[in-house]
């Protein structure tokens, strides 16, 4: 069985491959109803751990604690970040295997699909464009701890470019359209400028907010209701807070251009308090600037390539805001188009991708610039070396992946390798914008320390060499983003193979915020 799956903020939609037909999985809910997400929840009480419908189920429980959008704390996590919930912190690998792992029992026992007892559930996986390399392991590995086969990653809008490919665009024999892909989620804010014809697409350039999208506008309609209803935030449990953003989050969904008012229920909060009304033009004028953002980001991406663009194509299901329409409509015009299938379009482009039978090829590319930094001037200075700049194109699947090769001779006897990412690079090569750092290596370059395990607790020393010995690192990238890295001593005849990403703990675990967004950098010189 092959699906595409879309690991949303706050829902997780599956499509099915099926003979050239790609329908959205359906799931029994608790309430016997069957929806066409499954819940991105974990819960806590007493220690025990529960994902998905069953943690849904306990936000009845007031001795329970409910975390929604844990994606939005996966670009600042590695796999032994811990998450703390409920007073209990909890590795965020355990937290995403287990929330994975209770997306396979659900499939394979209270879906719309029925895999064999000993069929593979295969799955293409849809992450952010602005996601980091780590972000993508993190999603990779806690697929495959759960039982799934992973054919591959692909970034959400490209997987939109898709099905607008696949559904939407007219078939025929044509010269290759410029389209702009906007998909706002429940968590984040991708945009992607896509060169596609009949089978073939290739993203050109992306952009993203990691941390701006439907649950947002939860958390401004919440804040409006409680200030209404004269409710201070700070009365409210962690369990009232929960049922009151779920509660905005379907008022919000509910929203059509001719509403005036919203009423949100807070007898749903907590039993007795009365409704809290909110104009309609208010809570709009609340969202604006989001929804400013992402036009900049947008604006930014594209630059004077406008003129250029066949058509503009909405993705997400934040994107169904009205305020959201009428702004795309006031700059592009007719040639916004809407995907019939808002909130589940990236998981039907990722079941077309992994349909072998669909004859897609996508190109993707770099989203970010990732390098090392590297010492000058005997040490004195340090300066980032961009291994692999924003906007590298990726291999497609199946192809070789991209190559990047450093020789150098050693003066040390640790080779101390510090490797980051970055949204944007200045002229003189350093970091700019959004920076994520990630985890230090060490290699032996010197033979006695060959056979060394641990290096991090010995001093680096500068060596005398006769004869420095030959060093070479070998970069290669996967088409799903994966870097990693082998170090060889070429002299000696010895390497070591690391794959790239944040492996090291932080001192304290990260806890769940009620309110949690990163503004997006401007570029340098913006």
């Amino acid at each position: 069985m092959r699906l595409g799956v879309d690991f949303g903020t706050t829902r997780i939609v599956v499509s099915a491959v099926d003979r050239g037909n790609y329908p959205v999985v359906s799931f029994v809910a608790p309430t016997g109803e069957a929806l066409e997400w499954f819940p991105a929840l974990a819960a806590v009480r007493d220690g025990e751990l529960s994902f998905g419908w069953k943690a849904w189920r306990a936000q009845e429980d007031p001795a329970a604690t409910v975390v929604r959008s844990l994606k939005r704390h996966l670009p600042e996590s590695g796999p032994l970040t811990r998450v703390e919930i409920g007073g209990t912190a909890i590795a965020m690998i355990d937290l995403l295997t287990g929330l994975c792992s209770a997306l396979r029992e659900s499939i394979a026992g209270a879906s719309s699909v029925t895999p064999g007892a000993d069929e593979p559930i295969q799955v293409m996986l849809g992450v952010p464009a602005n996601a980091n390399g780590n972000q993508r392991f993190l999603t990779v590995e806690a697929f495959r701890r759960a039982g799934f086969e992973v054919l591959g990653l692909l970034n959400e809008p490209s997987a939109a470019s898709i099905e607008y490919g696949h559904g939407v665009r007219e078939k025929g024999p044509r010269q290759r359209d410029l389209v702009l892909i906007y998909d706002l989620g429940g968590g984040t804010f991708d945009v992607s400028l896509v060169e596609m014809d009949e089978n073939r697409h290739e993203v050109l350039a992306s952009e993203g907010i990691p941390a701006l999208g439907g649950d947002d506008f939860d958390e401004i309609l919440a804040g409006m209701a409680l200030a209404a209803a004269g409710i201070a935030t700070a009365g409210l449990t962690q369990a009232e807070w929960f049922r009151l953003l779920e509660e905005c989050r379907m008022k919000k969904e509910a929203l059509h251009p001719n509403t005036r008012r919203v009423t949100v229920d807070l007898d749903q909060v907590r039993e007795g308090w009365a409704p809290a009304g909110v104009p309609a033009a208010d809570f709009y004028a609340q969202c604006q600037p989001l929804v400013d953002e992402t036009m900049h980001a947008v604006r930014d991406l594209i630059g004077g390539r406008e003129p250029e663009i066949e058509a503009v194509y909405v993705a997400g299901g934040a994107s169904e805001l009205p305020l959201v329409s009428r702004a795309l409509r006031e700059r592009y015009g007719r040639r916004v188009r809407r995907s019939p299938y808002t909130r589940s379009a990236t998981a039907i482009g990722l079941a077309i991708q992994a349909d072998s039978q669909a004859g897609y090829l996508l190109r993707e590319r770099f989203t970010r610039n990732f390098g090392v930094w590297r010492e000058e001037d005997a040490g004195h200075t340090a300066v980032f070396d961009p291994l692999f700049l924003k906007g590298t194109p990726l291999p497609s699947a199946g192809e070789d992946p991209v190559m990047v090769i450093r020789r150098y001779r050693a003066v040390h006897d640790i080779g101390h390798f510090r490797y980051l990412e970055c949204s944007h690079a200045t002229a003189d090569r350093r970091p700019a914008g959004e920076v994520m750092l990630w985890d230090e290596i060490r290699f032996p370059f010197d033979p006695a320390l060959r056979d060394a395990g641990d290096l991090h607790g010995l001093e680096v020393h500068r060596m005398d060499w006769s004869d420095p010995p030959e060093i070479q690192e070998a970069y290669s990238v996967d088409s799903g983003g994966a870097v990693t890295v082998a170090i060889s001593n070429l002299q000696a005849g010895y390497e070591r193979t690391y794959r790239l990403g944040r492996w090291s703990a932080p001192a304290e675990p990260l806890v769940p915020a009620r309110k949690k967004r990163v503004r997006r950098a401007a570029a340098p010189g913006n």
